[in-house]
Parts: structure tokens; C-alpha cells; sequence
């Protein structure tokens, strides 16, 4: 090939890069947990919290691969049974995309390392994985109108339940630059708070998804907790009305399953208030009211990073 032809080729390829559209993230999808007793998680999730599950998977031998409890059509807690005792509890996070096949293009155009094809899942759903700078998998997830979820749309979701929506997911991060990079350079993810627990270092940063309402909050760390220590920087946030009906509502269902942790209402950096609740794992459970209690949204911390 000459020198011309190549610039030609060269410059092409630059200008397909630069026309290649993010298609839209309208939420987040689930999160997926190891845990190391099936039965135990279930009385945690579906006992306390009254989710049900609402389809699951078998490996080969018959044994459980994973198990879906439905929070909404849209929203899934993901169970797997743990692979190596003492290890992080969390599997990984999911996305949700209109275009999943889009969103493959768009991101191997931004340089990140995708599959070579959307693929489609066992329950029908098109998706694919990718690595974030923190080593989390991704997973961007597509529903099919044939895919089990739209399929069993309406379905598996009891009035009586600990929360209707899954407000946010809560993931560890070293380098908060690398996961801006990512997170809001190219996936269009938006921050729109900052908080902290030390006014020397910023403790948490919340990434809200580029076209909808669910984000991603970042639990920023100089020295990552161990393994065994992540379950309530891991987490997933359940958005409840009022926590007083909560914690009501909670308290009959805590002695019926055998839930001896403490349930106290507490009002955070965010002020919002919030009630945790922690699986047999240790991962935390993190219902939260949707506004703070006065109405007024919560400023900014200043303070720097741990880790730039």
C-alpha cells in the first residue's frame, strides 16, 4: 500500500471513529453477588426483603448456576453461588443499553476491549462484558421483547416488598481519574454529588447514567479494603417512600426469618435518610428515601481525592 492510500485508509478510520454514536443507557440493570450459602441468601432477599425469584439457571450436572430475584421488569439482584470462600462478594454490574450492538461499535471505537459480537443470553437478552479501570465487570445488557424479562413482564413483583427500584450501586474504586475516564468520558455517565466522610479525602463520587434516572456511586478508597471486607463498600440501594414504614414493615418480617441485625434509621452525608441491612455475605442492602429531609439538595464536598 502506498503512503497516499494508507493516509486515506488512516483518515477514514479516524473519521469512522468520530461518527460513532453512543446509543442510549437508560439505567442500571442488576447487580450480581456470590454468596455462599444459596438458601440462606434467599431467606435474606426473598424472607426479609419479599422479593421473589423469578427464573434461574442450571449448570451442566443440574447444580444452581445463578438464580434472578425481581425488583422491577428492569432491575435484578443476581445469586451465584460462590466459586472460592472468602473472596469479594461481588460478580459484577449491569447496564442497560437500547442498542447493544451499538454500544459494542461505540466503545471498541474508544479504544476499550469488547467481544467480537454481542451475544445473546440464556434467558434471551443480548449482552456483552467489558473490564472497567478497576477490574469490575460490566455487563451491558439489551432486553428482547422474546428475552425471559419482557416475557415475564408484570410478573414476580409482590405489593408487599422492601422496594420497587433499585436506586444505585455502590462499587469500590482506587483511581478516580481512570473511573472518570471511563465512566463519564465514555460512557456519558453524569456526576451530580460529592461527599465525604474526612474533609481531607473525598469518600464518595455518584455517577448518574447518561439518559435516565439510576446511578453508579463510587466508594473511593487509597488502600482497597481486603476481600472479605467489601460487603458494605459493594452495594445496592433500594429506593423506599418513607423509612418509617420501612423499618415497620421490616421489623415483623426480621423475626419471622431470623434477621438479629440491628435495623436503625439514620440520616447520611446526603442527607437522605437510610436503613442498612446486610446479607448472610456481609453486603449490604441500603434502602434509602428519595429525597433529603429538608428538601434541599445536598452541596458538594471540596476535598480532594485519595487517589487522583
Amino acid at each position: 500500500m502506498n503512503r497516499i492510500a494508507w493516509l486515506a485508509l488512516a483518515a477514514s478510520a479516524t473519521l469512522w471513529a468520530q461518527d460513532v454514536k453512543r446509543p442510549p443507557i437508560t439505567g442500571v440493570a442488576h447487580i450480581a453477588l456470590y454468596v455462599k450459602d444459596i438458601a440462606a441468601a434467599r431467606n435474606f432477599y426473598t424472607g426479609l426483603l419479599g422479593y421473589q425469584e423469578c427464573f434461574d439457571l442450571k449448570n451442566a450436572d443440574g447444580s444452581l448456576s445463578l438464580t434472578f430475584v425481581k425488583v422491577n421488569d428492569r432491575q435484578y439482584i443476581e445469586l451465584f453461588p460462590e466459586q472460592k470462600p472468602a473472596t469479594d462478594r461481588l460478580n459484577h454490574i449491569s447496564i442497560e443499553t437500547t442498542d447493544a450492538e451499538a454500544m459494542r461499535k461505540y466503545l471498541a471505537s474508544k479504544g476499550v476491549k469488547v467481544p467480537e459480537k454481542v451475544g445473546k443470553g440464556r434467558i434471551g437478552n443480548l449482552n456483552f462484558n467489558v473490564k472497567d479501570p478497576e477490574g469490575h465487570t460490566v455487563e451491558i445488557v439489551q432486553y428482547m421483547p422474546d428475552g425471559w424479562s419482557m416475557r415475564d413482564k408484570g410478573k414476580f413483583m409482590p405489593k408487599e416488598r422492601a422496594s420497587a427500584r433499585i436506586l444505585h450501586v455502590g462499587i469500590l474504586v482506587g483511581s478516580l481519574s481512570k473511573s472518570m475516564a471511563f465512566y463519564r468520558d465514555i460512557l456519558g455517565f453524569q456526576e451530580f454529588w460529592r461527599g465525604t466522610r474526612d474533609p481531607k479525602a473525598l469518600s464518595w463520587v455518584n455517577m448518574r447514567v447518561p439518559d435516565g434516572t439510576d446511578y453508579i456511586e463510587f466508594m473511593l478508597y487509597k488502600d482497597l479494603p481486603s476481600e472479605t471486607a467489601r460487603g458494605t463498600q459493594h452495594h445496592v440501594a433500594l429506593e423506599v417512600p418513607n423509612m418509617d414504614a420501612s423499618l415497620k414493615w421490616l421489623e415483623p418480617r426480621a423475626k419471622a426469618t431470623g434477621y438479629s441485625q440491628p435495623m436503625e434509621i439514620r440520616t447520611g452525608v446526603n442527607r437522605r435518610r437510610q436503613l442498612n441491612l446486610f446479607d448472610p455475605d456481609g453486603t449490604r442492602s441500603e434502602l434509602m428515601e428519595p429525597r433529603t429531609v429538608d428538601g434541599v439538595p445536598p452541596q458538594s464536598s471540596p476535598a480532594p481525592p485519595p487517589i487522583e
